[in-house]
Formats: C-alpha cells, sequence, structure tokens
C-alpha cells in the first residue's frame, strides 16, 4: 500500500536535519558571495521595501546591528520613516527592535537548545529572524502561534531556504515558557552565579562581574536578588526621555508643562518626557532645552556646584565636548555666573554638533586633542577655574540605551580606554589653576574606569590634588550615594544612567 503522506519537502522536519543551517557545507546560492554568511545586497534589493509590516523593519534594523555595525537608535527611526509606519506600528516596531537586542543572550541560550546547534551554526538571516520570533514568542503578549506564523513568513521572505528550519525551532520554542526555558538553559545559581545572572538577565558574564565589584557585591550565594541582579534586570527595561531645560531660558515646571511631561526627582533641569519624539518638542527647536539623560545633568551641575579657591571662577573648560549635551549646559549655567566655557573636541564630526548645540551660549569650540596642554595650545597651562573630563569610557553605564554595545564591547577594550582616560586626567590637572577643580565622568561603573583610573591619573600627575567629597554637590536627599568620596550612580537606584562623579581641587 503506498503512502498517503504528501512526500517531505526539503527543508522541513526535525531542525538537525535542517540543511540549510550550516553545518559545513558551501553556502546556497542566495548566500554565496559573502564569508559572514549575509546575502548580497543586490539579491535582497526587491524584499527591502518593509510595506508598512512592523515586524519587518525590526529585522532589518537588528541585521543592521549585527551586519553592518549599525546603531539601532539611528537606523531604526530611518526605516520606520521609510516604511511610513503608523504610531501604533512604528511602537511594536521598536519594542521588537530594542527587546531582541537587549535579550540576545537569552534567547541564543533558548535558539541553541531549540535547535540543537550553537547559534553561530544558524545562517545570519535566519538567526536575527529566530532572535526576533523567540523575543515575541517569550517575553511578548503576542500569542505564541502568531509568533511563529509571523516569523516563519519573515524567513521565506528573507533566506527561503530555512522556512522549515525556522518553523521547526520556532515551535519548539514556544511549547514552553520563559521561567520552563531558564530552568534548563541557564547554569544553577548555586553552582555559577554568575553565568547564571548571565543568562537570566542576558549580559555577557564579564559585565555582571563588572557589575558586581562595583557594587561591592560577591554573589558566591547565587546572587538572585542582589544588587547586581537588580542593576542587571534595569538595563532591560526601556530607557526613558531625559529632557534638560537649559538655565536662563527655561525651567523645569514650564517645560513640563508645554510638553505635557513632569520635573525630574533630582536634577532641577530634568524634565521626564512621557513620550513621542523629542525631535518634535519646540523646545529643543529653539534651543531653551536639549535631550540630556537626569545623571549626566548631575554630574555636569556639580562641577558649577563645586567650590573654588584663590580667585573667580571665569574660565571654564569642557576636554570632551563632543556631541554637546554637557558642553551646553555648562554654557547655560556659566552665562548665569558671567563665566566663559571653552569646548574642546577632537573630530571634526563632532565639534559641528557641539557648536550647533551651544548656539546663543558663551561657548568657544576647539577643535584639539584635549591631551594637548601646554604654552602656545590651544589649551594653556593652570589656565582655567573649572575642568570637565567626560572621558572616552565603555558606555556600561547606558546599557539600556544602547542594547547591542553589551554585545561589542569587551574586555579587550579597556586598556586602550583606561589609558585614554588618565592621560586626559593629567591633562585635566595641568589645565586648571591652583585652587580650581576637576570633574571626572565615565558613563560606566567599571572600577578599572572609574575609581582605578582616577587613582592613577592623581599618581601620574606632577601636581598635587585632593579628592573632594562629591556627595554635597548633588541634590540634597539623593539616596544611596555611598561612602563617597566619589559617586556612582545607577538605573536602578536613581534611575538615571550610571554616571560615576570625581571631584579633585588642584592644590598649591
Amino acid at each position: 500500500m503506498s503512502d498517503p503522506r504528501p512526500p517531505r519537502r526539503p527543508g522541513r522536519g526535525r531542525p538537525g536535519r535542517d540543511r540549510h543551517a550550516g553545518r559545513g557545507q558551501r553556502p546556497t546560492r542566495v548566500d554565496r558571495g559573502r564569508r559572514d554568511g549575509w546575502p548580497r545586497p543586490e539579491r535582497e534589493r526587491p524584499e527591502r521595501r518593509p510595506a508598512g509590516d512592523p515586524r519587518r523593519v525590526a529585522y532589518e534594523a537588528v541585521a543592521a546591528v549585527h551586519r553592518d555595525d549599525a546603531y539601532a537608535n539611528l537606523v531604526l527611526p530611518h526605516l520606520i520613516g521609510r516604511a511610513a509606519l503608523a504610531d501604533r506600528d512604528a511602537a511594536l516596531a521598536t519594542e521588537l527592535t530594542y527587546g531582541t537586542l537587549r535579550r540576545r543572550g537569552t534567547l541564543d541560550a533558548v535558539l541553541a537548545a531549540a535547535a540543537d546547534r550553537p547559534v553561530e551554526r544558524i545562517d545570519p538571516p535566519a538567526r536575527d529572524a529566530l532572535r526576533l520570533g523567540a523575543y515575541q514568542a517569550l517575553f511578548t503578549r503576542i500569542p505564541a502561534h502568531a509568533a511563529v506564523a509571523s516569523t516563519v513568513d519573515l524567513v521565506r521572505r528573507v533566506h527561503p531556504p530555512a522556512t522549515g528550519f525556522a518553523n521547526a525551532v520556532l515551535r519548539r520554542v514556544a511549547d514552553r515558557s520563559l521561567d520552563e526555558w531558564i530552568a534548563e538553559v541557564a547554569p544553577a545559581a548555586t553552582d555559577d552565579p554568575v553565568g547564571h545572572l548571565a543568562v537570566v538577565h542576558s549580559h555577557p558574564a564579564w559585565i555582571v562581574r563588572a557589575f558586581a565589584e562595583a557594587l561591592g557585591e560577591d554573589l558566591s550565594g547565587g546572587g538572585a536578588g542582589s544588587q547586581t541582579a537588580r542593576a542587571l534586570a534595569a538595563d532591560n527595561e526601556p530607557a526613558p526621555v531625559h529632557l534638560c531645560a537649559r538655565p536662563g531660558r527655561v525651567d523645569a515646571v514650564t517645560l513640563a508643562d508645554e510638553v505635557g511631561g513632569s520635573p525630574g526627582v533630582f536634577s532641577p533641569y530634568a524634565v521626564y518626557l512621557p513620550g513621542g519624539a523629542p525631535g518634535r518638542v519646540r523646545a529643543i527647536a529653539d534651543g531653551r532645552a536639549h535631550v540630556q539623560d537626569e545623571g549626566s545633568q548631575l554630574v555636569t551641575a556639580a562641577l558649577a556646584a563645586a567650590a573654588v579657591s584663590g580667585g573667580p571662577a571665569e574660565r571654564w573648560l569642557d576636554m570632551c565636548a563632543g556631541p554637546g549635551g554637557k558642553a551646553a549646559l555648562l554654557g547655560a549655567l556659566a552665562a548665569q555666573q558671567a563665566a566663559t566655557v571653552t569646548a574642546v573636541e577632537v573630530a571634526e564630526h563632532r565639534a559641528r554638533l557641539v557648536a550647533e548645540a551651544v548656539s546663543g551660549l558663551p561657548v568657544r569650540v576647539v577643535r584639539a586633542d584635549a591631551r594637548e596642554v601646554g604654552p602656545g595650545e590651544e589649551i594653556p597651562p593652570a589656565a582655567f577655574d573649572r575642568v570637565l573630563v567626560d572621558a572616552p569610557c565603555t558606555g556600561l553605564g547606558a546599557l539600556r540605551r544602547r542594547p547591542e554595545a553589551r554585545w561589542r564591547r569587551t574586555p579587550a577594550d579597556l586598556p586602550a580606554l583606561t589609558r585614554l582616560q588618565r592621560e586626559l586626567l593629567v591633562a585635566a590637572i595641568a589645565a586648571v589653576r591652583p585652587g580650581g577643580v576637576v570633574a571626572y565622568v565615565v558613563c560606566s561603573p567599571h572600577v578599572v574606569e572609574t575609581r582605578v583610573s582616577v587613582a592613577e591619573g592623581r599618581r601620574r600627575s606632577p601636581h598635587r590634588t585632593e579628592l573632594l567629597d562629591a556627595r554635597p554637590l548633588l541634590p540634597a536627599g539623593m539616596p544611596e550615594l555611598g561612602d563617597g568620596p566619589t559617586v556612582q550612580l545607577w538605573p536602578h537606584r536613581h534611575g538615571t544612567d550610571a554616571m560615576f562623579l570625581a571631584v579633585l581641587r588642584r592644590l598649591a
């Protein structure tokens, strides 16, 4: 008797049997021509129009991040605009994009188990589509059948050979809840607390260790309810939009009423924007406000509030001014104190951004290497009363805003960055006059970039400094500022990016 079932279509069936999912074979025709497994751009061109599909827009954004090292906050608005998405669909595309990027570590662990192979062996177009589908099935209220069906349809359009494979894998993913998958794929918290937190909260293990060290925690007990776990969880929450009401141009209460927001909890200049596109805020267009995290406002204002001895405080310096948010706030504060700001930026395009940001403020923009302090240089020695060093860093303090950064940064990035940080701090100490103050700021809690860089910079400087207590320079009543003298802000404690602040005074 003949078999009544229809013949098996190529690519259908168990994930392990799919011949297109990467077992070292020669790439299929659609993949040929790029060693990383992505299709040639010309092959994909007919499919580049999202046709108003928010899932396709999210896929293109995620793919651009992984394929082209793009930044989600830059590429996604362009894709949404090109697709002419309505507000509701744009919100869905944004949620899927940022959620998939944030949860990539957890998703990859689940997909590897469901596919019975490492995710590195899945063709990149299918891999990103699977991440998108798994995120919908496990982390959103989208029904599992809709998440599976829409993703399989997406794979059919972007990488047809993997259609059956994607269907089988996503059905396995959707068969279990997130908690059930975590129980299977995450190491036991008691045996490997770092590995457990890394999978549960979707961070590389080295960042988990860095957060635990900065928080002074021993994770040997498991760490499930620890401060470290709370800090990691905060990185997976969408970051609110904070506006800075420029002092002298608009106050926070007036701006909050104007935009339908609310005044900030800590910074006197902060306004929390409830939603919508900040670019549409009229106060930003006319130079009365700009987008800036409340933590950045706090550390900038701390420099302006620090006491300067031995003379007036009329000359201020921003050594790493791009793209201009802190320079703009400094300029507005300087205008109220009859002071001027020199804003230094080495990159030409970033210097242009600074110039645009500080228009109409008492700020002079200089394109130079801020480490070059000396006679005849753009930064004369001992010439400034206040100096801000907003040093380049890993950006681990802003992972909720830049979710792709957690997968791009590695410990190998630290030596070059910390060397630059210490050189900049040495230069800042040389640029400030005796009695003047320096604020060293990084958007990272990593101890090597914070306390260690400050200690090394002071040690290498030929000029004596004292480390001031930064806590009184922040608004009264701020909780959990630690023992001082430096301050580390945290998303889970303060609702800000994880900004670090150290304030030094140069001695005679």
